[in-house]
């Protein structure tokens, strides 16, 4: 039974539970159980930001968190947000709609928009992450790999207690001029022994389509 808050918008939902399509996405799944940070590596289509979405989307249908904060760095084609027009919101959905339909499918379209509405789910653009912390949230950072080492500094520094954080990216596909953040991450995860899990998933593991392993691996090999 979802209830939001005492919300009169109750609906029956037991959605299956999310099963893993190959021992990485398994290994992801464990990690998300037992640890509070995961960063997650890898290809188009391997279901880094589905699992992310879906796993957030059961905690938060279990009250077992209170908030679900989505979040990506803005590097649009060398276009800011501020480019197009519209709200902050409104300029953000598009980027966020994966998670958004992952969400929506395990609680529903209405409690959905419920949630949103409370604020209990955020759409947050890094341009306006300084200065926000969080608690009993998940915390979804999407294209980890756009983000500068300043701005990862900022985004960890921001998660306060009983939260989840993942940091979800694909080193190979940066757009910045810069270091990737991202990359310094996981530097000093490996190099310091931090506790934090690095789930890397490869090519073999794209379950999106063939075609879309067929694309992933033709720019892979042709090193664009």
């Amino acid at each position: 039974m979802i209830e939001l808050h005492g919300s009169k918008y109750e609906s029956e939902r037991s959605p299956p539970p999310i099963r893993p399509l190959n021992p990485t996405q398994s290994d992801y799944l464990d990690a998300l159980k037992t640890s509070p940070q995961v960063v997650v590596l890898g290809p188009a289509g391997t279901g880094k930001t589905w699992i992310a979405a879906t796993y957030a989307a059961d905690l938060y249908r279990q009250r077992r968190i209170d908030k679900i904060i989505l979040t990506r760095p803005n590097v649009p084609c060398g276009r800011s947000l501020g480019y197009f027009p519209g709200t902050m919101e409104e300029k953000f959905a598009p980027w966020a709609e994966p998670v958004i339909q992952a969400i929506k499918e395990r609680i529903g379209a209405g409690a959905y928009d419920i949630a949103l509405k409370n604020g209990d789910i955020e759409l947050v653009p890094f341009e306006v992450m300084r200065g926000r912390s969080w608690k009993s949230a998940f915390i979804l950072l999407d294209e980890a790999q756009n983000a500068t080492p300043a701005e990862m500094k900022t985004f960890l520094t921001r998660i306060g207690e009983d939260s989840t954080i993942v940091i979800n990216g694909d080193v190979s596909q940066c757009d910045l001029r810069e270091s990737s953040g991202l990359r310094t991450v996981v530097h000093l995860i490996k190099s310091q022994m931090l506790p934090v899990p690095v789930i890397e998933f490869t090519l073999n593991d794209i379950v999106r389509s063939g075609i879309c392993e067929m694309w992933v691996r033709a720019f892979e090999e042709a090193r664009l």
